[in-house]
C-alpha cells in the first residue's frame, strides 16, 4: 500500500476482534512511529500510555462510556506536558496541541499501516482518565484511541469529503 491509498483507507473502527492480542513487535512500531513525530524545537513533550491491563481499563471506560470501546484489547492514550512544549515568544503560543496532534496522527497511520483499528476519541472526562492513571497535575490528557485488530463485522462510516477545488485556494 502506498502512501495515499493509506490515508484514504484510514477510518475510525468501532468494533474490534476482543480475542486478537496485537503482537509485541506491531505495538512497538506503531509506538515509535509516534516517538519520531516531529515536534516544535524537537521537545517531544509527550508520553504515551498503552492500558492492557483489564483492572485498569475498568476505571478508565467511565471517562468515554461507549460499551464498543471495551471490545478493543489496548487504549492508547497520548498525555503531554504544557510547560515542556515550545512556546512562542512574540505571542505567548504553546505548541503542545500541535505537537500532540502530529503524534497522535503519526500512531493513528502507523496502526492502519499494521492493521490494527483505531478510534481517536476527544470526548471524554479528563478527571477520570486523570484519576484512573494516577497522573500528576501538569500531565494533560490530549487524546486517546482504542487499538485493536477490526471485527468480522466492523463496518467504517462513509466518509463524505469536500472537493478540493472547495477547499484549496491558490494564489
Amino acid at each position: 500500500m502506498d502512501f495515499y491509498d493509506l490515508v484514504t483507507r484510514r477510518s475510525s473502527i468501532r468494533s474490534f476482534d476482543a480475542n486478537k492480542a496485537i503482537p509485541e513487535e506491531v505495538l512497538q512500531r506503531i509506538l515509535n512511529a509516534g516517538r519520531v513525530a516531529p515536534s516544535a524545537k524537537n521537545l517531544q513533550p509527550w508520553r504515551f500510555l498503552v492500558v492492557r491491563s483489564p483492572e485498569l481499563l475498568k476505571k478508565i471506560y467511565p471517562a468515554y462510556p461507549r460499551d464498543w470501546i471495551q471490545s478493543a484489547p489496548a487504549l492508547l492514550i497520548v498525555t503531554g506536558r504544557r510547560d515542556q512544549a515550545w512556546v512562542r515568544s512574540r505571542d505567548g503560543y504553546n505548541s503542545l496541541e500541535t505537537d500532540l496532534t502530529i503524534a497522535m496522527d503519526h500512531l493513528i497511520l502507523a496502526a492502519t499501516w499494521e492493521g490494527i483499528g483505531t478510534c481517536w476519541i476527544a470526548a471524554f472526562d479528563p478527571a477520570i482518565l486523570h484519576d484512573a492513571l494516577q497522573l500528576d497535575a501538569g500531565d494533560e490528557i490530549f487524546a486517546f484511541t482504542p487499538l485493536g485488530y477490526p471485527a468480522k463485522d466492523a463496518a467504517p462510516m462513509q466518509k463524505n469529503r469536500k472537493a478540493l477545488d472547495e477547499i484549496v485556494e491558490f494564489l
